[in-house]
């Protein structure tokens, strides 16, 4: 790896669902901190690995698949602990939102659902934690969801899969504390992405979100980096199992 400088020169930083949204933010952020940057996402991204330099990472690598696959998993992991002998932060942050009516959820949709939004969270963790409890050192950032919290309509089978996420962050965390290891959620509010711009289709339906926030917006994804970068970096040693919500204040009366 080249020379880099940054809070973060020297760490390898593994983003899924990079190409675009929060991922993207988050990888553009981990580069500017002097991260090597693994980017993974399951559509084509010809111009992240130039952008991504461009932010400042000294070297990047990107892989097209998908993170509900355990094979495809086993094998970018694979890949990067064989080309640079670890990876110290890892962000999960690939998921899907496909809002239905209860009664309309097969039992294939609320798989797929499990699928994306947690299996690929236990798929990565279980390739890459063994290498981060060698090295004595790891930082891993969840992506759950403020529905958590505050239930929104035809969205079942996607709040139990973040709240899935957040059981799992718990459990991992007890496990690896003692390794170096951390193991942290951020919960969003409302974020404006491209994966959640037909909520915005009608320009209305949306203020709904936003009526009890006291920030009253929608979040944009670099509301998100500060949390991100906090929790991959050594001033968040000492912060575990938690679940970090970036809302806007719409949780404040929890």
């Amino acid at each position: 790896m080249a020379d880099a400088k940054g809070p973060k020169a020297g760490r390898v930083a593994l983003v899924t669902g990079a190409a675009a949204g929060l991922g993207n933010a988050f990888a553009r952020r981990l580069a500017s901190e002097g991260a090597t940057v693994i980017a993974v996402d399951r559509t084509s991204a010809p111009s992240l690995v130039t952008d991504l330099k461009a932010c400042g990472a000294p070297a990047v690598e990107f892989y097209q698949a998908d993170v509900s696959d355990e094979l495809q998993v086993r094998k970018f992991c694979g890949t990067v602990l064989d080309q640079f002998g670890r990876c110290d932060l890892l962000v999960n942050n690939a998921g899907i939102s496909r809002p239905a009516p209860f009664a309309e959820i097969t039992l294939n949709d609320f798989r797929h659902m499990m699928s994306v939004n947690m299996e690929s969270v236990f798929l990565t963790c279980q390739q890459l934690v063994p290498s981060m409890i060698d090295h004595k050192y790891g930082r891993i950032v969840n992506l759950a969801s403020g529905t958590f919290g505050i239930v929104a309509a035809n969205f079942t089978h996607y709040i139990a899969s973040k709240g899935a996420v957040i059981g799992f962050t718990r459990g991992l965390a007890t496990d690896v504390g003692e390794h170096g290891v951390t193991v942290n959620c951020i919960a969003p509010g409302l974020t404006r992405t491209p994966a959640t711009e037909f909520l915005f289709s009608d320009g209305h339906s949306h203020t709904r979100f936003f009526e009890n926030r006291a920030i009253k917006r929608p979040g944009a994804p670099e509301d998100l980096v500060g949390a991100m970068s906090f929790l991959t970096s050594d001033d968040s040693a000492f912060m575990t199992g938690q679940t970090l919500i970036v809302d806007g204040g719409e949780l404040r009366s929890i």
